[in-house]
Order: structure tokens, then C-alpha cells, then sequence
């Protein structure tokens, strides 16, 4: 005689198929390219805003700019004048680079090396704010700017 024994569903196979579709669906929606357009404008948006409060118009360095360099920032081995505008330059070019998904890896390694200057030499108690700005660049210098970026349709490897 054949016994037929009845296995209760358990919650692993419940969810398996709902789980594995949102999974999927999320997989989809959230790729790798979204992902790395999101960080581009998260970051470059940090590092545009700050280079906008060192200007006024359209892109006139304002004095209380130059006096920051001075006093609270003052860089060894770079005059605060030149630090002024390289920083000012920097956080606006490489921002807008950034948005655009242009020379992504290059703008985020300029960023990068710009944070670390920062940590070292300005504000090294901020490490949280600029492992967290690390954690947004180093993935962009990785993996480039993604499908989502002129990179993407001005470089595109043939072959």
C-alpha cells in the first residue's frame, strides 16, 4: 500500500515566487547604470553647492572666499590664492563633468583627491562625511559613469 504524504507549504516557498519577482523586478529598475547615474548627481551635487557658496553671479570668487583659504582652510605649500580658485574651478568643473557623465572617472578622481586633502589638512575630525563622499566616487572610478553618461555614446568601445 502507498502512503502519500502531504507537506505543508512552508514560508520559504510561500515567498519564493513574490520574492524572487520583486527581486528581480528591483534588479531590473535598479541597475547598475541608475545606480551610477544617482551617484554622480548625488556627489557632484555636494561639491557644486559648495563651490556656488564661493562665488557670486555667475562665477566672480568673492572675497570672504579668499579669506577662508587664509585663515580656517590654509593649505600648506599652495598660497591661498591659488588654493582659492583651484578649489572654486575644481568643485564647479568636475561637478558639472559629474551631471554630464564626461570624463566621470577623472572628474571623480579629482574630487577624490580633493577630499583627501580636506581630510588631511582641513577638517580631519569629518572623516565620516568624506569616507561617505569616498564611498560615492570610488565605484564611479571603478566602473566609469555607466550607459547613462556621454562617456557611454562618446566613447563606446567597438570591437
Amino acid at each position: 500500500m502507498t502512503t502519500t504524504t502531504f507537506n505543508a507549504p512552508t514560508s520559504d516557498t510561500i515567498l519564493a515566487t513574490p520574492r524572487t519577482r520583486v527581486t528581480t523586478l528591483l534588479g531590473q529598475v535598479l541597475s547598475p547604470s541608475l545606480l551610477l547615474l544617482v551617484q554622480r548627481l548625488g556627489i557632484g551635487a555636494v561639491f557644486f553647492l559648495s563651490g556656488r557658496t564661493k562665488v557670486s553671479g555667475v562665477f566672480t570668487i568673492t572675497d570672504s572666499a579668499y579669506e577662508l583659504f587664509r585663515t580656517e582652510y590654509a593649505l600648506p605649500l599652495i598660497p591661498p590664492e591659488i588654493a582659492t580658485v583651484m578649489a572654486t574651478v575644481s568643485e564647479h568643473l568636475f561637478s558639472i563633468l559629474l551631471f554630464l557623465g564626461l570624463f566621470t572617472r577623472v572628474s571623480a578622481a579629482a574630487l577624490l583627491g580633493m577630499t583627501l586633502v580636506i581630510e588631511v589638512f582641513v577638517y580631519p575630525d569629518a572623516w565620516p562625511t568624506h569616507l561617505s563622499w569616498a564611498g560615492l566616487l570610488l565605484p564611479l572610478i571603478a566602473m566609469g559613469g555607466g550607459r547613462l553618461s556621454l562617456d557611454a555614446l562618446f566613447f563606446r568601445k567597438t570591437g
